[in-house]
């Protein structure tokens, strides 16, 4: 019997993952790649939900997210954006105002869309890659309600939350070699024949 699964990528908390270890060279990464190296035997890959937020730090860096998302759509996978607002907040020191990007939605989003496919009987297992422990509330009820689901939560390095981790089925931190072995090819030819290209700073 095929066992179906899931993945809920947190794009934001994977993508400073590898910005914490200085990875640059492994951002342009292949998603499905890497979900299908987590697999057992006997597990199929059946939907994949990608979420992150929009970026506006600056048009170079909203460029490279842009090509990114296009190349990830390439994949047959479900991107979800949420939003950033800006909040002023005075520094300690000297009083000076500094406006500050502010995430939101993104744990929303993945709570929703793992609360609805559960209730739905859309997997077996699920797969969260993300490391913030502001998810340990969903993935605890989904195993309440549906204990005969699975929820297995893959750290990205340097985001291991033990709260999260003791909500989870079962859980684990990906390794260097997984998220090497799973890149995008440099050139990615979308269906409409425009070519998306690995950023230079990425390489």
């Amino acid at each position: 019997m095929t066992h179906r699964v899931t993945a809920y990528i947190d794009g934001l908390n994977l993508y400073y993952s590898l910005k914490t270890m200085g990875w640059r060279r492994y951002y342009w990464l292949d998603i499905r790649r890497l979900l299908e190296n987590l697999l057992k035997p006997g597990q199929r890959l059946d939907a994949i939900h990608y979420f992150t937020t929009r970026e506006l730090s600056g048009a170079d860096k909203a460029a490279r997210q842009n090509a990114y998302l296009d190349a990830l759509e390439t994949l047959n996978l479900r991107v979800h954006c949420g939003y950033y607002i800006v909040k002023n907040r005075p520094c300690g020191h000297c009083g000076a105002v500094h406006r500050i990007p502010e995430e939101k939605m993104t744990d929303v989003n993945i709570a929703v869309e793992l609360l609805c496919d559960a209730h739905d009987d859309a997997f077996d297992t699920a797969i969260l890659v993300s490391g913030d422990s502001d998810l340990t509330g969903p993935v605890r009820r989904v195993r309440d309600r549906h204990p005969e689901k699975a929820m297995v939560v893959a750290f990205p390095p340097k985001r291991y939350s033990a709260r999260l981790a003791n909500a989870a089925s079962a859980s684990f931190v990906i390794g260097r070699k997984r998220i090497s072995d799973s890149q995008l090819p440099d050139e990615i030819t979308k269906p409409d024949g425009y070519i998306l290209r690995r950023p230079e700073r990425w390489r």
